[in-house]
């Protein structure tokens, strides 16, 4: 069984991989919710 640290669970590349999709997905949704916006994005 995988450990959990002081930064959450322990993932396998795996899981991470199998993560990375849905993450990217709900990283899209996020800024197609944001858009249009009143103030543009500031570049950092």
């Amino acid at each position: 069984m995988n450990q959990a640290n002081e930064n959450g669970p322990v993932q396998t590349p795996y899981e991470r991989s199998a993560y990375a999709p849905h993450q990217e997905d709900l990283l899209d949704e996020a800024l197609e919710e944001t858009f249009p916006a009143s103030d543009p994005i500031s570049p950092a």
